[in-house]
């Protein structure tokens, strides 16, 4: 059974920062796109970054500057990086692997993990 776990939300000051991971059970990992979405409430789901399997990113404009995502293949380990972390930036934070297989789409997502940036 696939497991994707998200750790190390919490609570931040505005202008602090924040280090997620994703740990990932599947095998081969590197085949995977990773991404990280959040979700705050009351507003869809949106992505925050994600990395292929060749470890090219893309970071929404929300947080360009801010966020860093990142992958350690030998670890089956994905790390979004978060600076400067603003009260916008309250949501709970989900983590994605994906790859295309004959055109369709196999996701994994995990259960998600709570970032609150407040004073």
């Amino acid at each position: 059974q696939v497991q994707v776990v998200e750790s190390g939300g919490g609570l931040v000051q505005p202008g602090g920062s924040l280090t997620l991971s994703c740990s990932i059970s599947i095998r081969p990992f590197f085949i995977y796109a990773i991404g990280w979405y959040r979700q705050a409430p009351g507003k869809q789901r949106e992505l925050v970054a994600s990395i292929t399997n060749y470890s090219m990113s893309t970071i929404a404009d929300s947080v360009k500057g801010r966020f860093t995502i990142s992958r350690d293949n030998a670890e089956s380990a994905a790390y979004l990086q978060m600076h400067s972390l603003k009260p916008d930036d309250t949501a709970v934070y989900y983590c994605k692997a994906s790859r295309y297989e004959t055109g369709a789409e196999v996701a994994y997502w995990g259960q998600g993990t709570q970032v609150t940036v407040s004073s």
